[in-house]
């Protein structure tokens, strides 16, 4: 079987295509998959490098995000048969955990495809009837696999943990990323003012064909938060959505009202933060932590997109054997949007 993989943590020379894994067989409760497509995200170049405590077997297949064709099924299996078009949320969580029952089952000890187990870059891909939905005519399988992790994860801070409310306003640091992307659509269609930081001019005009209703361009405003503070007569907005972290999260205290909230989604600039407290105390901020979402939420968000009420950003399709390319784009910051893998 043919899969993109890491065959270790180091530099791109560890991102290899292979030819010559098993095909795996379903077991009871299990559907096999014949994938369509896969969708990088930053997670990829995440456990590329590495961390203390990850420990993987090698080579580990890639990507949490795909879509495919059912191929096969395992014993027990009802809600799926062969030929059926499916997507994949792609949190894993164990058979035995307590929290299939809340609802809220991104809240225990979950995994994540492409993570702590292996992805679904690969031809033939095994996975729980549980992590599956169908996927209506017309959605092309590139679009539904740009959906996936992006779009529950930003669902889930802004809509469950965030409580975002119509008439609100919205602060989003960041526009090209995946969770930034899907961040504006869900926010504008929550019925939000949203504004966002952008790098560059382009991003920024990006932003606004999503929805965006204010940008800053940060190249030629790089005191963003006062230039905010300003637009919003010196009120700051409701809520921030940072994935950023280090490089940005004082400034996103200094964006939000007083007694705003502040969505801690990611830390691609690093994870590590000195705080002034008094800015959060005696203005009231509430910092609120979200990573991915349960079952429900994926199911909501897959559905919006499935209506076309929400809309995948594609930035670059490749091929499977393109996907040190693919890797190269995300690293670089050189892509608005999800860079899909078709198999």
């Amino acid at each position: 079987m043919k899969a993109a993989v890491i065959t270790g943590h180091g530099d791109f020379d560890r991102v290899q295509v292979v030819n010559d894994l098993p095909v795996p067989e379903p077991a009871a409760g299990e559907v096999r998959i014949q994938m369509k497509a896969a969708a990088l995200n930053r997670l990829d170049l995440w456990v590329r490098a590495g961390w203390a405590g990850l420990k993987l077997t090698m080579p580990h297949i890639m990507c949490a995000d795909g879509t495919g064709v059912v191929d096969k099924v395992g014993g027990g299996v009802t809600q799926y048969q062969v030929g059926d078009r499916v997507c994949i949320d792609p949190t894993i969580v164990d058979k035995d955990s307590p929290a299939l029952m809340t609802g809220l089952e991104n809240q225990s000890r979950i995994h994540l495809l492409g993570e702590t187990v292996p992805g679904v870059a690969a031809e033939y891909v095994v996975l729980p009837q549980r992590n599956l939905m169908k996927i209506p005519e017309p959605i092309s399988f590139n679009e539904a696999a740009a959906a996936g992790l992006v779009y529950v994860t930003a669902w889930h801070s802004l809509i469950t943990r965030g409580g975002l409310k119509p008439g609100e306003t919205v602060l989003i640091v960041g526009a090209g990323g995946g969770v930034n992307s899907a961040s504006i659509q869900i926010a504008k269609l929550a019925g939000a003012t949203v504004y966002v930081v952008g790098s560059n001019a382009e991003k920024c005009a990006k932003a606004v064909e999503l929805g965006a209703d204010v940008t800053i361009n940060r190249e030629e405003t790089p005191q963003w938060s006062k230039a905010l503070y300003q637009m919003t007569n010196k009120q700051g907005v409701d809520v921030v959505v940072d994935n950023v972290g280090a490089a940005t999260f004082n400034d996103s205290i200094r964006s939000t009202r007083i007694g705003g909230r502040i969505l801690v989604v990611g830390n691609t600039s690093g994870p590590m933060v000195e705080l002034d407290l008094r800015q959060v105390f005696a203005r009231q901020v509430s910092i609120i932590g979200s990573t991915m979402g349960p079952h429900q939420d994926f199911v909501k968000v897959m559905n919006l997109v499935f209506a076309g009420k929400l809309k995948p950003v594609i930035g670059a399709v490749l091929k499977l054997d393109e996907v040190r390319r693919g890797v190269e784009m995300l690293e670089q910051f050189d892509v608005f949007g999800k860079v899909l893998l078709e198999i």
